[in-house]
This record gives structure tokens, C-alpha cells and sequence, in this order.
């Protein structure tokens, strides 16, 4: 695991320079856990962030659809992991401690209420990081001011219940390692055009949220 964990930090300091993006191929991943929730809901999405990204942002992402379980090894391989879902999640202690690993070895997790999965995510990401708490990042945080800029913070893609899109995050020794996206549902504009039926317009705005979430998970200090 070691040897994963030093793997994965050479991986972070180096994919912001255009030469390593040129020659690794990245990996981004929908993390699939326990519990019930639909956590392969979005199916179209990742593929189309990765596509967007390589071709925005000059990256090298895998445009392949992937899943990875919360506490297997090869979670140290991806180096975005994207969860979401409508319903019920389950981390077990020794699936906690494997995302805590991950993360604090500078892994990036964005997590995306499809809708339902609020109650339950914040109880069980206090099991990764019992020590933190969720807190709303204020719009004129960085993540917000990547390639492209959003002024009033997250952008809403997805109607539910008539309230404001927000973003959270989870800041561990500095730097932000979780971000969860509530009242948006920014997987529902990645994924292709004919599932949701998202005017073109909204599907820009999803997908250079996307764009931005990427580029700061690897340029943060």
C-alpha cells in the first residue's frame, strides 16, 4: 500500500506539467459502494468529463467508463474518483480507512447528490474523516475560478426541490480533498444530450464546472 500511496503523490505533482500529460494516461473513476444506493446512476457522464477535459484542459484522461470499490487497493489508480447516487451508502471501517488513505495521499473524491443522497453521505464520510465537517465553500473560492469562471458560485443543472445549488468540501491540513456538489446534480449535464434532454447551454455549464473541479483537484498547493 505503501508504494500505491508514494505512486499516487508523484502522480499529483507531476500531471500538472503538459509533458507527463502527454505520456501517462489518467484514469477517473464512479466509486462503488455498499449499501444499496444506485451508485452507477450517471452512466454516460465520465466518459464525456474525460473527453471534455482532454480536449479543454490538455489533459490525458481515459475516456473509458471505469468503477472502482471503496476499499479495494486499486482505488490508488484513479486519480479522480466521482461518486453519486439517489439512495442509501454504507462504508464499513476498513472501506473508511481505505478512502482516508487515499485521500490524505492526495487522491481527490467529488462527491454529486443525484438526489437522496444527502442524509446519508454526510453520516458516512464522518467515518472516513471524523474530525472534519462538510463546510460551503464561498464563491470566490478557487475551484470556482478555474479555466472558466462562476460568479455566483456552482451553477444548477438539475431541478428538485427548488433550492439553491451548493458546493461543500472537506479540508484536510489545508487543502481540499473532498467536493460534494448538493442541489445541482452536475452528472445529469456530463452525460450524453438524449438522456436528460439538457438544453446545450446546461450541459456547458455542467461540464466546465467538470472541467474546473479537475483542474483544481491537481493545481491546488
Amino acid at each position: 500500500m505503501k508504494l500505491a500511496k508514494t505512486g499516487y503523490i508523484l502522480l499529483t505533482l507531476l500531471l500538472s506539467t503538459n509533458a507527463f500529460a502527454q505520456q501517462a494516461t489518467l484514469k477517473m473513476a464512479k466509486l462503488k459502494y455498499n449499501g444499496g444506493g444506485d451508485w452507477y446512476a450517471n452512466k454516460t457522464a465520465l466518459p464525456n468529463l474525460a473527453k471534455f477535459c482532454n480536449e479543454a484542459l490538455n489533459t490525458n484522461f481515459s475516456e473509458q467508463d471505469a468503477s472502482v470499490e471503496v476499499g479495494s487497493p486499486e482505488l490508488f489508480n484513479y486519480a479522480y474518483l466521482y461518486m453519486t447516487g439517489h439512495g442509501n451508502v454504507v462504508f464499513s471501517p476498513s472501506e473508511a480507512e481505505n478512502l482516508r488513505n487515499y485521500l490524505m495521499a492526495g487522491g481527490f473524491l467529488h462527491i454529486d447528490d443525484n438526489y437522496g443522497l444527502d442524509a446519508y453521505i454526510r453520516l458516512e464520510m464522518k467515518k472516513v474523516f471524523p474530525e472534519l465537517e462538510f463546510i460551503e465553500l464561498p464563491f470566490d473560492h478557487p475551484i470556482y475560478k478555474q479555466k472558466y469562471t462562476f460568479e455566483n458560485g456552482i451553477p444548477k443543472i438539475h431541478e428538485h426541490d427548488n433550492k439553491p445549488p451548493q458546493g461543500f468540501g472537506l479540508i484536510y491540513e489545508g487543502k481540499l480533498v473532498c467536493f460534494y456538489s448538493y442541489e445541482t446534480d452536475l452528472g445529469n449535464g456530463w452525460e450524453d444530450q438524449r438522456v436528460h434532454d439538457n438544453p446545450e447551454e446546461v450541459r456547458q455549464k455542467a461540464l466546465k464546472m467538470g472541467a474546473n473541479i479537475i483542474s483544481y483537484a491537481f493545481t491546488q498547493n
